[in-house]
């Protein structure tokens, strides 16, 4: 393609919003002149299912729940008046929270106001929150975040050590829609019992996000917290970083939230307009089912140039995969979609995977996210490494250098342009994806609001804590018993998960309080493994 047949097909396909300050540009990306008429039908049916979940329509059938989390920008959309004022009243009240924080009016342990925030959650209810406070944090934030995202002991024991001197001056938030996940209970006894450990009442320094009614808003209540949020049924974990699992932490943190609603809420708005190319959301879908020919054949690669968005990829990792991963489509039949997603930042990854990229399995497209202003702070936008050149400029260098090396291999890419990057500006594009993820689930025919491989995942789970009970109390039975974990699987009538037992067993031996010892053997599988009490 020539320099000029090129700059037409840019001028041709470029969607531009003056007010966002945000572009998006699809002309690298194959199609032909046909493509975007050829999928007209597809483009409308997703409209008319967007128009119908914004309406109130119940989108998840596992759970008999409507979606809402467009509602969250816009309450004035909401189905009805109850759904409306809870938005409007949750909002002010984060906002009185954090005021009555930053004030010192509202205080735990000791006499100094909180300056340290740990937020324990998992999935999405860490994902956006770590989004936004690295996104958006300065040195000048109210307070410092911390999160517990995970039930490693390890990991757990780093942050509670960092927070050991200042736990006094430290806040909690807990989030958990349902209020039994494992993984955010562990991290909260875990926080709670370091607290008891230095004479702190946990209840005077805790805040719960949470479902009305739920085991942990029951737990709130009973132990006096000092406060509880709603997460509410109409509310995906995957999607509620504009709720009060994102606003509440940003809030504390400092940050503009509602900078990031008006973003998401303008995003919105673009995003319901019925031509497809004037709407940023629908070419985004579009151009996923035409990398991917509608079944998610190529990956998406995610480069932000910008180390502010360092962990956007991974926030939609979790969006959009756990949105369109899916087995069944909507009438049952076995379809297995999908769009898998990887990604870091640029320019690291012309000293990574760009390579690959460039010269080999051509199995990908790149989204490039580009902003234009430095937001540099100690005198860094302006500084010149050589005559007119500076330091941001080597990044829109390789920015540019780098789309063109994979235009020239024919490796697709889309390019989104942000002006000035901002918690408007974060908001817009958390909304731009969300939406995308919506109009392409429908053009695909699949429901994004469910996700039953993960309640797979946590059952598979459940039933291994139950095999390692069942292992501990047989051993502990027979304390003079050294035996293969062949023979301790059959003991307890499970040899068809001898695998398991064998890792079950190999992890107890590795961890001496546990109880178990272990003797090798030549080979790892005639190592031998008996009960102790040694500590």
């Amino acid at each position: 393609m020539g320099f000029a047949e090129s700059w037409q097909r840019y001028k041709q396909f470029l969607f531009h919003d003056e007010d966002l300050g945000i572009s998006l540009d699809i002309s690298r990306m194959n199609f032909g002149g046909g493509f975007i008429d050829s999928m007209n039908e597809a483009f409308f049916h997703a409209m008319d299912a967007m128009e119908a979940l914004e309406g109130g329509v119940m989108a998840n059938p596992d759970e008999a729940r409507m979606v809402g989390h467009y509602w969250l920008r816009a309450p004035e959309l909401a189905p009805n008046a109850q759904i409306r004022d809870a938005i409007d009243e949750t909002a002010r009240c984060i906002k009185d929270f954090a005021a009555r924080v930053h004030s010192g009016d509202l205080r735990g342990g000791c006499d100094e106001a909180f300056s340290e925030l740990l937020l324990i959650g998992i999935g999405g209810s860490a994902l956006g929150p770590q989004l936004v406070a690295d996104a958006l944090g300065t040195d000048a934030d109210r307070m410092r975040v911390w999160f517990m995202d995970n039930t490693d002991p390890d990991g757990i024991a780093r942050t509670l050590n960092a927070l050991m001197d200042r736990l006094d001056r430290t806040l909690v938030v807990v989030i958990s829609k349902s209020g039994g996940t494992a993984e955010t209970r562990n991290g909260m006894n875990a926080a709670e019992a370091a607290y008891s450990r230095v004479g702190l009442n946990f209840a005077d320094h805790a805040v719960a996000v949470t479902s009305d009614g739920s085991k942990l808003s029951r737990q709130a209540r009973e132990q006096k917290w000092l406060d509880q949020f709603p997460m509410w049924d109409w509310i995906g974990g995957r999607t509620s970083v504009l709720s009060a699992v994102g606003l509440l932490p940003a809030a504390l943190q400092g940050l503009d939230i509602d900078g990031m609603l008006d973003g998401a809420r303008k995003m919105d708005a673009l995003t319901r307009r019925r031509e497809p190319l004037g709407n940023p959301a629908a070419m985004l879908a579009l151009m996923w089912h035409f990398a991917g020919n509608g079944h998610g054949a190529r990956d998406m690669v995610i480069l932000p140039y910008k180390d502010r968005l360092i962990l956007f990829s991974r926030y939609l990792q979790q969006l959009i995969m756990e949105s369109l991963g899916k087995e069944k489509d909507l009438e049952g039949n076995i379809v297995n979609q999908g769009l898998s997603v990887y990604g870091n930042k640029g320019s690291t990854d012309q000293h990574a995977y760009v390579q690959q990229l460039r010269d080999g399995l051509n199995n990908f497209f790149v989204t490039f996210i580009e902003v234009l202003a430095d937001n540099a702070g100690s005198g860094c936008g302006s500084f010149e490494i050589e005559p007119g050149i500076q330091i941001g400029d080597y990044l829109e260098g390789f920015l540019l250098g780098t789309r063109s090396a994979l235009t020239e291999k024919g490796r697709e890419s889309m390019t989104i342009t942000i002006r000035q990057f901002d918690a408007r500006g974060l908001g817009a594009l958390i909304a731009l994806f969300e939406r995308a993820v919506g109009l392409y689930a429908s053009m695909i025919h699949i429901n994004a609001y469910h996700q039953p491989g993960v309640e797979a995942g946590k059952k598979a789970a459940q039933e291994i804590l139950e095999l390692q009970a069942q292992l501990t109390q047989e051993m502990a039975k027979r304390p003079d018993e050294s035996s293969s974990a062949e023979a301790w699987a059959a003991a307890i009538g499970k040899s068809r998960d001898v695998e398991s037992v064998f890792k079950l067993l190999e992890r107890l031996a590795a961890n001496p309080k546990r109880h178990v010892k272990r003797t090798a053997g030549t080979h790892p599988f005639e190592n031998s493994y008996s009960f102790t009490n040694e500590a």
